[in-house]
Parts: structure tokens; sequence; C-alpha cells
């Protein structure tokens, strides 16, 4: 334990290499492109744009309301499915970097969220344009997104040491995260608003248990101006307890096991 705590907290103390290599990742993908990582943003936008006129008419929605709700949803479930997707390869695309530099197992798992953070950035600028276009004012509430943005974090980089760690013993595990997070996707409201299963008694209530929607409700409601109800944060916060001790025994146990396993 004392070791796995070292490895986190030198981490911690090397986080402007970790930028830096974040920055490389970024410039290596994107080399020669001419809107860089901001494809994505385009991307983003035309998904947006699209679906949006569609799926307001199909659920019966106005326009003006439902695109401020797809829009941060669709960018903030962007965040999560490449991070759940890069973790699972996080130490073994650095391999090389494992097994012939001396530096802390973690700084790679914590790469994978810096680099999504900064590809979430740009994407933001969707959000912004969208509130501009439908004159969208987030409310005082939008300040409770802080801690929000505190949380996400912290369960980034548990995800990303915990899917690391599977990834690099168990080469099936990327697959299998792959499919359970498009299964998520249509469970989780995303596409559609948690307000039309209110009265649904057993749909509404295998929603409020779903982890991603507490963990998407806490940053997407204030940004829409809608307060956020006490067991949504304990929701919220008990799953992301949870994942931090799983991730914590974990990777106290694998963590020397990771350079043979790669």
């Amino acid at each position: 334990m004392a070791l796995a705590a070292a490895d986190i907290s030198e981490t911690v103390r090397l986080l402007p290499l970790v930028w830096t290599l974040s920055l490389f990742d970024i410039k290596l993908r994107y080399r020669g492109s001419l809107l860089g990582p901001f494809w994505l943003t385009l991307s983003t936008a035309i998904m947006v744009g699209s679906i949006g006129f569609l799926y307001s008419r199909l659920f019966h929605q106005q326009i003006s309301n439902y695109l401020p709700f797809l829009t941060i949803s669709l960018v903030l479930w962007s965040f999560i499915s490449t991070i759940t997707a890069e973790s699972t390869v996080c130490f073994t695309q650095a391999q090389g970097l494992i097994h012939g530099t001396r530096m802390p197992h973690s700084l790679h798992a914590a790469r994978v969220v810096m680099r999504n953070i900064l590809v979430l950035s740009h994407n933001l600028v969707v959000i912004l344009a969208v509130f501009v276009l439908f004159h969208t004012t987030p409310t005082l509430a939008a300040f409770t997104v802080l801690p929000a943005c505190m949380l996400w974090v912290a369960d980034a980089f548990a995800v990303g040491l915990l899917l690391g760690v599977f990834g690099a013993r168990f080469r099936d595990i990327p697959p299998i995260i792959g499919s359970v997070m498009q299964i998520a996707f249509y469970l989780t409201p995303i596409m559609w608003n948690p307000v039309m299963l209110e009265h649904r008694g057993l749909a509404k209530a295998l929603i409020e248990l779903n982890p991603f929607f507490s963990l998407l409700e806490i940053m997407r409601g204030p940004l829409m101006g809608l307060p956020i109800e006490s067991h949504t944060w304990l929701m919220a916060l008990g799953y992301s307890a949870a994942l931090i001790l799983i991730t914590g025994l974990v990777f106290t146990r694998a963590r020397p096991r990771i350079p043979y396993w790669i």
C-alpha cells in the first residue's frame, strides 16, 4: 500500500510531464491535419444539429429545451466513453516506457485523463454555441459544476488505473468494455430526457440506479439551470467511493505485476 501511494504521489509531482505527454499525444494524433482536434468539435456539432432536430420531433420536445440537453449529454458522454476505452490500453500502449524508463505506473492513467480533458475543452465550444443560439443563460446553480468536475477527475483517474490493470492482464477487456459502454449509452438518459419515465415505476427505478445517470446529472443539471436533488449527489458520491476503494485494492495488489503482464 505504501508503494502504491508513493506511485500516485510521484505522478502528482510529475503533473508537468503528464501535461507535456498529453499535448504530444494530441499533436501526434492530428499531425498533418488542418483543424487538428477541432475535427472532433466539428463532428460533435454536426451530430448535435442533425440528431437534435430529428429526435425533438420523435420525442415531442421543444427544440429550444431539447437541443441544449442533448448537446451537454453527448459532450459529457463522449468524455466518459473515450476515457473508459483508452483506459483499457493505457498500460499496454505504454509498454516501451514502462520497460525502458523508471516512472510511476499511475502516470500513464493520468496521461489518459489529461489528454481527454484537453479534448473536452475543445468540445465545450459546441455547448457555448448552442447556449448562445437558444439564449440559454446558466443560473447561479452552475457553480456546483466545480465540485462535480473534481469528482469526475478523481473517478476518471480511478477508472484509468482499474481498467488499465485489467486490460494489461486480460486482453479481452477492451472489446468487453466497448460492448458494455454501447449498451449503457442506450440505457442512460442521453438521447432522451429522464422526465419521460417519471410515472413509469420500475423503469424509473432502473434509471436512478444507473451510476452513469447520477454522475451525468451532477454535471448536466447545473448547466441546464436545474436544481440537483440531494439523493443524486449521494448516489454519485457512493458510486465514486466504491470505485475508488476497489481501484485502490486492485492497484495495490497488481502494480508490481504490470511490467510482466504487458
